[in-house]
Parts: structure tokens; sequence; C-alpha cells
């Protein structure tokens, strides 16, 4: 598994209408597209649990072949074209864990970033991270959660998604649009190592 994810941040005054029917209208394309996992389209709306306006889609890919096929084809250049390019955040899998309410629709989603101090040794951190991970799978409202790594940083990404609105669970908050879920079981179940 891949995780990846790219922020767009607008204006205070962009009228995020514009992002909802881009997904209502676009969105549908990705519902069958190889490698793709599941894409969450998340937005976050200023002054609803952010300081900003963004629109930042999430991928979980099965492949690398399907990332790269995504980035280098003409969707992703659909998105360079209205946005300007984006720089493109990527992990390493760890593990991935449908949740309690894994049949339900999301209605929100959190990603929480945390940097691995250089004190601390990487596997120790990965280990402790797998525990809650596990946990937060079995937490009422939780769908999916997801936890992977950029090893050029040391940084340890969680990224849930919540059948309600108000999740406890750190980090920062998103509506989700729409999620396109088209090889969602090969995302296999646990630690991927």
């Amino acid at each position: 598994m891949h995780a990846m994810q790219y922020e767009i941040t607008l204006p205070a005054d962009y009228d995020m209408e514009i992002i909802r029917t881009r997904v209502a209208t676009r969105g549908h394309l990705l519902d069958t597209f190889p490698g793709l996992g599941i894409k969450a389209y998340l937005m976050r709306e200023r002054g609803k649990h952010s300081p900003v306006n963004q629109y930042a889609p999430l991928y979980l890919w099965t492949t690398p072949a399907g990332m790269n096929s995504f980035l280098l084809g003409p969707g992703f250049q659909g998105l360079v074209d209205d946005f300007g390019r984006p720089e493109v955040q990527h992990w390493t899998g760890l593990s991935y864990a449908e949740g309690a309410a894994s049949a339900a629709l999301p209605r929100t989603a959190t990603r929480h970033r945390e940097r691995i101090p250089a004190s601390v040794a990487p596997a120790a951190a990965v280990e402790e991270s797998l525990e809650r991970s596990c946990r937060l799978a079995k937490t009422p409202g939780a769908i999916a959660t997801a936890l992977a790594v950029d090893p050029r940083r040391w940084e340890l990404l969680h990224f849930t998604l919540w059948e309600h609105d108000d999740p406890e669970a750190p980090g920062d908050r998103y509506e989700v649009l729409r999620l396109c879920v088209p090889e969602r079981a090969r995302l296999g179940d646990g630690r991927q190592w």
C-alpha cells in the first residue's frame, strides 16, 4: 500500500461549491481505476475546524504502478491545468484495517502526521503507532484506518475515515465529499511487512 495526498489551499473567499461541483461531476472517473484502493475526496472550509479553504484528496494505492499511472495521466493533468501542479506527498504503507463501521459511508476523515524523533528507534515508534491504529479501527464510527511512513522525513501518517462528523481522533479534520473504492479489498488487513 502507498498513501498519497496533495493539498490545494484556496483563497479565503473562494466559493467551495466549485469544489463540491467538481467532485460531483468528475469523481466517478476513478471508480474503476486500476491500482486504486481508496480515494477520499477531502475538503476543509475556513472557519469549520480549519483555518483555510482546501481541497486535499487522499489516496491509498494497492500498487505503485496505479499511482504512477494516475500522476502521469490525464486525470492529474486536468487538476494541474485548473489549479497548478501541487506538491504530492506520499508515504509507504505500514498497515490498513477496516473499522467497526466499515459498511457505512464516510462523512469525515482525520489525518494526523507525527515526526519520529531522532532519539526514538523507528521500529519502536511504528509498533506504538500500530497499536494505536488497531485501537482506532475498533472505535465506534471508524470506517477504515491506515498507517504509513515517509522515511525521508521519518514522519508517520495516521488516516481514518469516520461515519460521523465529530470524531475525537487527533489531527486535521476533513469533510469527505466522495469515496472511490475500486480495489479496497486489495489493501490487505493489518501490518504490511
